[in-house]
C-alpha cells in the first residue's frame, strides 16, 4: 500500500514512518509491542489507545482545530496512517530561530503564543485533554506557500496544527484541563527558558478566547501547579 517506507523517528511508545500512500505524503504510527504486559492486555490497551488518538483526531477536526486528515486505522498492524506535512516548522523550532534572531521579532513570538493559547482553548472548549502539550507537538504551516526565507514570521500567513494526540482522551473536568495547562508551563520551562513570558501570553490568550468555565479551571490549574512546585521542593 506504501511506497519507500522510511523511518522518520522512533519513541518510547511508537515509530514513525514516512511514505506515499494513494498518492498522497503520509505519515504511520506504528505502536510497539510491550513484551512485559500479556499478549492479550498488550493488545487491548494498544487498540484503546489507538481508538482514542484517532478519535480526539476526529473530534479536534470537527472543533476547528486543524490537525492531521486520518487516512487509515489498521488494528492488526497497530498503525494509523495520517497525513504527513512534508512543508512545515515546530512551533519549538520556530521560538528558537525568533530568539536567534539579532532583529526585534517580539510580534512574531506573540502572535505564536496567542495562536497557541487559542487552539488549546478550542480544545479544552469541545473536552479534548491532549495529554502532552509541547511546542514539538505544534506544527506551524503556511496557508498560502511561498519561498521566502522569512516566510514563517508572516503570522497572518501561518496556521497551526495539532499532532501527536497519542495520549489525549476526552474529559469535561477542570482538573484534567489544568493539568494539561500545567504539562505545557513545565514544557515552555524546560525548552525556552530565555522565554520566561511566553507561558504568561499564551494563557492570556487561553482565558481570552473562551469565558467558559474559566474560572474553575484556573483555580485547578493553580491548585496543580501549587502541588508541582510543593513536589519539587520536598523531591
Amino acid at each position: 500500500m506504501c511506497e519507500e517506507l522510511k523511518v522518520l523517528k522512533q519513541g518510547a511508545e511508537a515509530k514513525l514512518y514516512i511514505c506515499n500512500y494513494l498518492g498522497k505524503p503520509t505519515l504511520i504510527k506504528e505502536r510497539f509491542k510491550k513484551n512485559y504486559r500479556h499478549p492479550d492486555l498488550d493488545e487491548t490497551i494498544t487498540k484503546e489507545r489507538i481508538k482514542n488518538e484517532a478519535r480526539s483526531i476526529v473530534r479536534a477536526k470537527a472543533a476547528g482545530v486543524r490537525t492531521p486528515t486520518l487516512y487509515l486505522v489498521d488494528f492488526e498492524r497497530r498503525r494509523i496512517y495520517m497525513q504527513h506535512y512534508e512543508n512545515s516548522i515546530t512551533a519549538k523550532d520556530l521560538i528558537i530561530q525568533i530568539k536567534k534572531m539579532e532583529t526585534d521579532n517580539i510580534a512574531s513570538l506573540d502572535a505564536v503564543a496567542r495562536s497557541i493559547g487559542e487552539t488549546v482553548r478550542k480544545l479544552h472548549d469541545n473536552n479534548i485533554i491532549h495529554g502532552d502539550l509541547t511546542t514539538s507537538n505544534i506544527l506551524l504551516v503556511e496557508k498560502n506557500p511561498s519561498s521566502s526565507e522569512l516566510r514563517w514570521l508572516d503570522h497572518d500567513n501561518i496556521e497551526i496544527v495539532m499532532i501527536d494526540f497519542g495520549l489525549s482522551h476526552v474529559d469535561s473536568s477542570a482538573e484534567d484541563k489544568g493539568v494539561d495547562l500545567y504539562v505545557l508551563e513545565r514544557a515552555l520551562i524546560s525548552t525556552h527558558n530565555d522565554c520566561p513570558d511566553l507561558f504568561s501570553k499564551i494563557f492570556d490568550a487561553y482565558k481570552g478566547y473562551s469565558k467558559s468555565n474559566i474560572k474553575e479551571i484556573i483555580s485547578k490549574f493553580e491548585e496543580v501547579r501549587a502541588r508541582g512546585r510543593k513536589r519539587t521542593m520536598v523531591g
